[in-house]
């Protein structure tokens, strides 16, 4: 896992172990007996090539009191990096298969904390069928911080990228837009996003471009959008939202307005992507819109929409 400089010391009534006691319990169990990994015993992994397939690597960095409340619980700070990393993923179409961790524990993280942490990776590693292959791990003086780099295949020349839309694609979203705001941002619950690795295979048949939807939908479109040289316009009143999002919309003044707020919120980790008007059908996800020459344009209906920030930007 690389060169800890923490020593066994003490955190309140806890003893925490020295870096190789941490290596074996905390994350040895994490790489799931995988053969790249060395049982974290040397200071890197080796990754085979895989004839016919492309490798596909993001990566995704964390910190307390920006992506995620200082108090949370530990497992879940784990599995919203954990699946933050997956969603990148299954924006490419590609099928995970390992990940490198990077760990800044802060003062408060005590051996208790660091095997809940520990343990939300390991919970999520088994549903996605996906193994810890490295890492390094030191202290820090200022908040939890954490960065994964997460893997995964795809068959060669097939990664979904943003930038291939056209013009007369239709533009086109997956499952429900806004719930990690509504969950964070009003403090309705505890956000998890589940990665959408289940669109691989339609990604791959169908998508001509993709992004998932962290920063915000509209932010994510643009992104897109920029990224192939063209425009969108883009129709929320079509955005799918829950029914407690549509609870919420039905107590504001403005729907529209309250569409948009929800529409660049991000922390969705949804799909949006671009399609051929032939394979939107056979996509079967909500169509919002359609890629035009120039501009990104935004409505709720017959109601234009300025749209002045598409979602979150780290500055």
């Amino acid at each position: 896992m690389g060169r800890w400089t923490a020593w066994p010391r003490m955190s309140g009534a806890e003893t925490i172990p020295d870096e190789f006691g941490q290596i074996a319990e905390l994350f040895r169990p994490l790489t799931r007996g995988a053969p790249e990994a060395f049982n974290l015993l040397d200071d890197a992994a080796a990754i085979p090539s895989r004839p016919g397939w492309d490798m596909v690597i993001t990566k995704d960095a964390m910190v307390a009191g920006v992506h995620f409340a200082p108090d949370a619980a530990p497992a879940q700070m784990a599995q919203r990096l954990m699946r933050a990393n997956l969603s990148d993923l299954a924006a490419k179409g590609a099928e995970p298969f390992g990940y490198f961790l990077m760990v800044a524990w802060s003062p408060e993280f005590g051996w208790d904390k660091r095997k809940a942490f520990a343990r939300g990776l390991e919970l999520d590693g088994a549903q996605f069928d996906v193994s810890l292959l490295g890492g390094d791990t030191v202290s820090t003086s200022g908040p939890f911080t954490v960065s994964m780099t997460a893997m995964g295949w795809v068959p060669s020349g097939a990664m979904i990228r943003r930038d291939s839309a056209q013009v007369g694609d239709l533009v086109v979203c997956s499952g429900l837009i806004g719930e990690g705001w509504l969950d964070w941002g009003l403090g309705l619950g505890a956000h998890i996003p589940v990665p959408r690795l289940d669109l691989r295979d339609t990604l791959r048949r169908c998508a001509t471009a993709a992004a998932d939807i962290s920063d915000g939908l509209i932010a994510d479109a643009a992104h897109l959008a920029a990224a192939s040289g063209v425009g969108l316009r883009l129709d929320i009143a079509d955005m799918p939202v829950s029914r407690r999002a549509q609870a919420w919309i039905e107590t504001q003044p403005d729907m529209g307005l309250a569409r948009l707020r929800l529409a660049t919120a991000g922390d969705d980790y949804e799909l949006i992507c671009t399609v051929s008007p032939d394979h939107a059908e056979a996509f079967g996800l909500t169509v919002i819109g359609e890629v035009t020459r120039g501009g990104l344009e935004v409505f709720c209906g017959r109601q234009p929409l300025e749209v002045t920030s598409g979602g979150w930007i780290h500055h």
